[in-house]
């Protein structure tokens, strides 16, 4: 008696193999709301053209024709995501933008398309020089000091040298 009120009162519930569809619309796959901080800064970095900016400073390290590369802003978000996350390496850097919706959002890449890999990063790390760096910096450091959403944030304290290790 006892141990069928036991057997009545809790079922063990177990894990199951599903079955995933074979095809799936995009307008059915899950999509995050974002970060509040990335959208906002996302704003704020198009309201600085800030996309036609790393362009114009990067399209001299650049030759024509060619496979298409990973566009300079999209690299550069990135590495912004690696100082916010605290993320020290471009293995790391693409690993977090590669998992996150709102990060790949943030990026500007589809649900359907692949997030840049660490050996692209690494690529473009190696071609550009120091002084492209440091300008990135100093315009984004320029436009974040007057934001509300980002007070909180130590800009003062971002190290003048900010592209990620080789990992």
């Amino acid at each position: 008696m006892e141990k069928d009120r036991i057997n009545q009162a809790m079922a063990l519930g177990r894990r199951k193999p599903k079955q995933d569809e074979l095809f799936i619309p995009t307008t059915k796959l899950a999509v995050g709301p974002g970060h509040p901080f990335y959208t906002k800064l996302n704003e704020v970095l198009a309201q600085a053209d800030f996309d036609s900016f790393v362009e114009g400073l990067c399209a001299k390290y650049y030759k024509e024709g060619g496979r298409p590369g990973i566009a300079p802003g999209v690299y550069f978000r990135m590495l912004l995501i690696g100082y916010f996350e605290g993320l020290d390496s471009q293995r790391g850097i693409a690993w977090r933008c590669a998992d996150s919706l709102g990060l790949r959002s943030f990026l500007g890449v589809a649900l359907t398309e692949d997030t840049p890999v660490h050996a692209s990063l690494t690529m473009i790390r190696q071609r550009l020089p120091e002084s492209v760096f440091d300008k990135v910096f100093v315009f984004v450091l320029s436009l974040l000091q007057d934001q509300d959403c980002c007070a909180a944030r130590p800009w003062r304290l971002m190290p003048p040298r900010w592209k990620p290790t080789r990992r």
